[in-house]
């Protein structure tokens, strides 16, 4: 009988000084199923708002991302740990649930950018270093979908394009709200909440079991590094 293979799947939101805040991770099986799971609000940081207020763009008035929407966001984080779907526990917490998942599991670790989410992870002293078997979601995905012309239909159905930068670059996106709409099949999935539990169970977990299911092991190990000079609108939507 073949050997069980798992995954670790890791999701990440942050504070303004780098460290995680909160912390989402589901230890899953190559068909998706859920085996156990931690959603947690980092103790060492998220408990210290002056020093590590949540992460926020200085100056924007985006209706996520604005400072004026802190309040907002902290509202429904405590709102979570009063109904429980957080817990509050420090980096040594976190450190002994990997500690054990590696132990029972011995799973295959992957994130929606593995390098974003294992960098802060590291600055922040969460030990991701357990798991060595590791790749990139969104490189993986990318690189199997993101050319595909029923992506692209997916793309144009539902606006997904990036701001023109001011030199002319046009890209369209490839992000997990988009990838999860395309493999759910579902163009008016809502946007992602942006809290690290949710956004990995229903936004990248639906993107890992359906890259896996039909992908060699070898290809999602070692997709290619995402380009952005590979994903400009003008390449792919021009006139014919």
């Amino acid at each position: 009988m073949a050997k069980k293979h798992y995954f670790l799947l890791i999701d990440t939101e942050t504070t303004q000084t780098g460290k995680v805040a909160d912390f989402g991770a589901i230890v899953c099986d190559r068909k998706g199923n859920v085996l156990t799971s931690c959603a947690i609000l980092v103790r060492d940081f998220y408990s210290n708002p002056d020093a590590h207020p949540l992460f926020h763009i200085v100056g924007t008035t985006d209706a996520t991302w604005s400072r004026a929407k802190l309040p907002a966001r902290y509202a429904r984080y405590n709102e979570m740990l009063a109904q429980g779907s957080r817990m509050l526990a420090s980096v040594a917490a976190v450190n002994n649930w990997l500690a054990k998942v590696a132990v029972q599991y011995a799973p295959t670790l992957t994130a929606y950018n593995i390098g974003f989410d294992a960098g802060v992870c590291d600055r922040t002293g969460i030990n991701l270093d357990l798991f060595t078997d590791r790749f990139c979601l969104w490189h993986a995905a990318a690189d199997k979908w993101g050319h595909k012309k029923s992506f692209l239909q997916m793309v144009l159905a539902t606006g997904g394009f990036n701001s023109a930068t001011p030199k002319g670059n046009w890209s369209y996106q490839t992000n997990a709200e988009i990838m999860a709409r395309y493999v759910m099949g579902d163009p008016t999935l809502p946007a992602e909440p942006h809290t690290a539990f949710e956004d990995a169970r229903d936004y990248e977990l639906p993107i890992l079991r359906s890259l896996v299911a039909d992908t060699p092991r070898a290809d999602y190990m070692t997709p290619r590094g995402y380009n952005w000079k590979e994903y400009q609108v003008r390449d792919y939507f021009g006139v014919k």
